[in-house]
């Protein structure tokens, strides 16, 4: 659990950011109508989360920066029994005041005529320019106020990229339930299921372990499936001799996790299902062997898509010179994707990549990334050799780095063939 404190020292850290004489506004996420008075379940905005931990609506957080000191303004939903007996209790701003570390608290229905007051105040106003809060108005009405505006959320962000140890703490406790809902289906006889029962599974393990939401549309790929890399319909019949590729993570008191694991419908690899997967699962390990500290993630990527083209010509997929196949992009059909991609309030969580002068990053300690190759030989690509096609192999892990290199969060998570054939109907 994420302390009060960590988020003001947040809000702290971002206010010594910003440019001296400015206001900052972040806006809660709203609510989604699905159809007439029916609604998608509310998830928080990312960046209005990360900087207070608030998890209601109609909120905002303006923070307002002088030449020698900051102020957090908190801004809640009022108190209405009439609404709350419809879509239950709200905190209030008694309660907002005696919980949140900040400096001042009203009402959501003050807000514009409290930020018409201090704008006049401000040359600069730093805000999030994606937002779609209704509260948006009045700001971009009194834009003439200042002299000049910025994108708040490249600020937020960018803080994002290191993880604290009690945000570390969370993607762990978010592992340990997504590895009880994989190994669960490694452990089933799935023979004439279908990917619909899977993904049933995997949610009902994640609910019933206080994980009330996964982390993204769950994945459960049958067979030639598994090319389609965004497959979501799971909604096909299983077969006896094919793999599966189940891409699923759950969200953990609002941290994800994110792993990937390819398994047999009948518990048992066949020979070439084994070659293409040992050369994805080598991939991997070459590539983790050169995670650390100052390392780019192109310089991983650049590893993997080595590994991958060379096992290719190997297994008669494609056929020259590496070097030469890598230079043409050979290899994109069979891996189209990166390695990777940072994780953490977000399941892809929306951070940098890039420096301020357009530079790649290089890793640093209290990062989280994904590393995951695959490769995928469809069906129908009469190129690859007939005993391959319909295989589609990926496996995903969420590393931590550290002083030391790294951390592999999800080694718990088995993803070798004997590892995974040998929890085939057996209890852990």
């Amino acid at each position: 659990m994420i302390k009060e404190k960590e988020y003001r020292q947040r809000r702290d850290l971002l206010a010594r950011k910003l440019s001296k004489n400015t206001m900052a506004v972040v806006f809660s996420a709203t609510h989604k109508v699905r159809s007439n008075d029916t609604e998608f379940p509310f998830r928080q905005n990312s960046n209005f989360y990360y900087l207070t931990g608030f998890i209601e609506d109609n909120a905002i957080l303006v923070l307002v920066k002088n030449k020698t000191k900051y102020k957090s303004i908190l801004f809640v939903h009022k108190k209405d029994k009439i609404q709350e007996l419809w879509n239950g209790k709200r905190l209030g701003t008694t309660q907002a005041k005696k919980h949140f570390l900040v400096d001042e608290v009203y009402t959501s229905d003050e807000f514009e005529s409290i930020f018409n007051t201090h704008a006049s105040l401000y040359s600069k106003l730093y805000f999030d320019f994606k937002t779609d809060s209704p509260f948006v108005d009045p700001l971009k009405r009194d834009f003439k106020k200042f002299s000049q505006y910025e994108n708040l959320a490249p600020f937020v962000e960018s803080m994002r990229l290191i993880k604290s140890s009690a945000e570390i703490d969370l993607i762990k406790k978010a592992l340990q339930i997504t590895k009880d809902a994989h190994h669960s289906l490694m452990k089933q006889n799935k023979n004439d299921k279908y990917e619909y029962e899977l993904q049933a599974d995997i949610e009902h393990t994640f609910k019933k372990n206080s994980a009330f939401s996964d982390a993204y549309t769950s994945i459960v790929a049958g067979g030639n499936n598994a090319n389609t890399l965004h497959y979501i319909n799971n909604n096909q019949k299983l077969k006896s001799q094919e793999l599966i590729l189940i891409d699923a993570g759950c969200e953990y008191q609002y941290y994800a996790s994110d792993i990937t694991r390819t398994i047999p419908v009948n518990g048992r690899f066949s020979s070439e299902q084994k070659e293409v997967y040992d050369l994805v699962l080598n991939t991997q390990l070459e590539v983790l062997k050169a995670i650390k500290i100052g390392v780019k993630r192109s310089k991983l990527q650049k590893i993997a898509i080595n590994h991958i083209t060379k096992g290719l010509v190997e297994l008669g997929v494609l056929h020259g010179d590496v070097k030469k196949l890598i230079k043409k992009e050979k290899y994109k059909p069979y891996y189209p994707h990166g390695i990777g991609h940072w994780m953490g309030i977000d399941v892809h969580d929306e951070c940098p990549y890039l420096d301020k002068k357009s530079k790649e990053l290089v890793l640093k300690k209290g990062m989280v990334l994904t590393i995951e190759p695959g490769i995928y030989l469809d069906k129908e690509d009469k190129k690859v050799p007939e005993k391959y096609r319909g295989i589609a192999i990926r496996i995903e892990d969420d590393i931590l780095i550290t002083d030391k290199g790294y951390e592999n969060l999800s080694i718990e998570i088995v993803k070798t063939t004997q590892a995974i054939e040998s929890l085939n109907l057996k209890e852990i």
